[in-house]
Parts: structure tokens; C-alpha cells; sequence
């Protein structure tokens, strides 16, 4: 029997869980929250890659609401999953497209392996699945791969996949895309970029300009920037925030590869210190595998709870 969304989720956070779960159970089998009982969580949470801010956060919660107590692991993971819930809880925002744009356009940004070009095919069969005209725009021109990647995407989705010349204009070829979609009456039109942080003016300039010139035609794209970010990169996530949203206005986030090694408390730190909503999450390789990010379920998964099984 195939494995359902949720159990791949936590087999995906398995790595995390396990700092997370066997540190719980070392530290906290019948224990008094004392000083050195925090500061023990505290690393424990930091290595779990959910980042000194929110460790700071819930070791002040616990001190507040269970200090001098004796506690189990058990007690421990549920009040954590609590907590973690309570941060994921407000970025927990499925990508909604908006009718009234027609295209609603969605530029998808990211460094150079996060797996924009994947990402952009899973929403393209998610969407089309629920009847909506999907277009989608190969603007990462530099990469033969990401060209010939998409284009089997639009085989399999049955969508149209505008596509130029190698190391062709990606403006020009998002401003034709548009102008095509808003012909043919598009629901959607996923642009695809290119992600070369190593040279971040020609990049800037790049995503500047592919912007500028959709704007030509049509002033209010895009409607939707989505970062997607690789889970397994841990803290180097943060920074890769800070740079897109330095390049463009991200609007939000996609989170993959949450499948393997994944370093999953990574998505708890990025909530906490960036707010953008978090649309989807991916746990695997098919279509069926990027889902709508969902708080409490990402929470149980992360500390090794169950409670979400039922969902399935």
C-alpha cells in the first residue's frame, strides 16, 4: 500500500525528528524543567535547525508555564508541537490564484537546484486537474535541462511550454507568454527563471527586467513571487530569503526535498523570522507529492507525534 501524504511527511522529517526525538528522550525521562534541563533543550532545538530565535521562544514559554515541574519526553514533544504549531499556524496559506487576473501570473524564483522547474510542473497538473488553463514559461534559458525538464512537464500535464532559443531573452519570452495567455484566456502562467546566486547583479538585472517588461503589458504582474527553497540547505535557507527578497518582492514560499535528509525545523526558523506564508511543501518526486503546507501536521511530523494518520 502506498504511504499517505502524512507518513511520507514524517519519514521525509525523519533526520529532524530523530535529533529532535532521541534528545527529547535522553534529556526528558522523568525529569524536573530545571536551568540545565532548558539549556539542554535549547541546544537541542538549535541543532534540529529551528534556529536560536524560536529556541529562545519556547524555552521561555516552558520556563513560564512548566519551570521547577518534573516532565516526561512525552509531555515535552506535545507542548513542543504545540508551540511549533503556534509559530507555522499564521504562514499556513495555500496558494489561492486570483480570478480576477486572467493570467494570474505566477513567477517562480530560487537558486539553481531548489527544484523550481519540478515545482512549476507539479502545480501545473494540480491546477489543470481542477480544469484550469495552465500555461508555463521556460525563462531559465541558460539551462538546456531546465528548457527540455518543463517541456516533459507539458507533455505529461498536457499544458503548453513557451520556450525560445538557448540563452534566448527570458524577458521577451515572458512578455510573448503573456500576451499569448491573456489571448487564450490563461488561468495560470508559471514563469520559470534562472537562479546563478554566484552572479547576483546579472541575476538582479535578469529578474528586473523579465518584471519590467510583463509590466509593458500588463502593469499589475507579477501577481504571485514564489521562492522555492530546498530543505535539505538547513540555515542557508535564511539567507537565501534575504537575497530573493533584496532581488523581488517575494510573496512566498514553497519548501522541497523534504524527503531523505531533510532539515526540516529549517521551515519553523524561516516562519518566525520572515512571515511570508508557506504555500506548499514538497515530500517526493511525484505530482501527487507537493501539497498545501499545513501547520499542525508539519508540527506532529517534526517531534515524532502522531495524530494525523487519520487524515489520509
Amino acid at each position: 500500500m502506498a504511504l499517505g501524504f502524512f507518513s511520507r511527511l514524517k519519514q521525509g522529517l525523519s533526520r529532524s525528528t530523530q535529533k529532535l526525538g532521541d534528545g527529547l528522550t535522553s534529556v526528558f525521562t522523568k525529569r524536573k524543567l530545571d536551568d540545565a534541563a532548558l539549556e539542554e533543550l535549547e541546544d537541542i532545538l538549535i541543532t534540529a535547525d529551528l534556529g536560536p530565535a524560536v529556541a529562545e521562544r519556547v524555552i521561555e514559554s516552558f520556563r513560564h508555564s512548566r519551570f521547577g515541574s518534573e516532565v516526561t519526553d512525552e509531555e515535552i514533544r506535545t507542548a513542543l508541537a504545540e508551540e511549533i504549531a503556534t509559530i507555522l499556524e499564521p504562514v499556513a496559506k495555500p496558494f489561492e490564484p486570483d480570478p480576477s487576473n486572467k493570467p494570474h501570473v505566477v513567477l517562480v524564483v530560487g537558486v539553481n537546484g531548489t527544484g523550481k522547474t519540478t515545482t512549476i510542473g507539479k502545480m501545473a497538473r494540480f491546477y489543470s486537474d481542477q480544469g484550469k488553463k495552465i500555461m508555463m514559461v521556460a525563462g531559465d534559458t541558460f539551462r538546456a535541462a531546465a528548457v527540455e525538464q518543463l517541456q516533459v512537464w507539458g507533455q505529461r500535464t498536457n499544458c503548453p511550454v513557451i520556450a525560445g532559443p538557448p540563452n534566448c531573452d527570458a524577458a521577451g519570452l515572458a512578455f510573448e507568454a503573456l500576451k499569448r495567455g491573456k489571448a487564450e484566456q490563461a488561468d495560470l502562467l508559471f514563469v520559470d527563471t534562472a537562479g546563478r546566486l554566484h552572479n547576483k547583479s546579472a541575476l538582479m538585472e535578469e529578474l528586473a527586467k523579465i518584471i519590467r517588461v510583463m509590466r509593458k503589458f500588463d502593469e499589475s504582474a507579477p501577481h504571485t513571487v514564489l521562492l522555492v527553497l530546498d530543505a535539505t540547505t538547513g540555515q542557508n535557507a535564511i539567507e537565501q530569503v534575504r537575497v530573493f527578497r533584496e532581488l523581488v518582492n517575494v510573496t512566498g514560499l514553497v519548501v522541497t526535498k523534504l524527503d531523505g535528509s531533510a532539515r526540516g525545523g529549517i521551515v519553523v526558523a524561516l516562519a518566525d523570522t520572515f512571515g511570508l506564508p508557506v504555500h506548499a511543501v514538497g515530500v517526493g518526486e511525484q505530482a501527487e507529492d507537493l501539497r498545501p503546507f499545513e501547520a499542525r501536521d508539519y508540527a506532529n511530523g517534526l517531534v515524532g507525534q502522531v495524530g494525523a494518520e487519520n487524515k489520509e
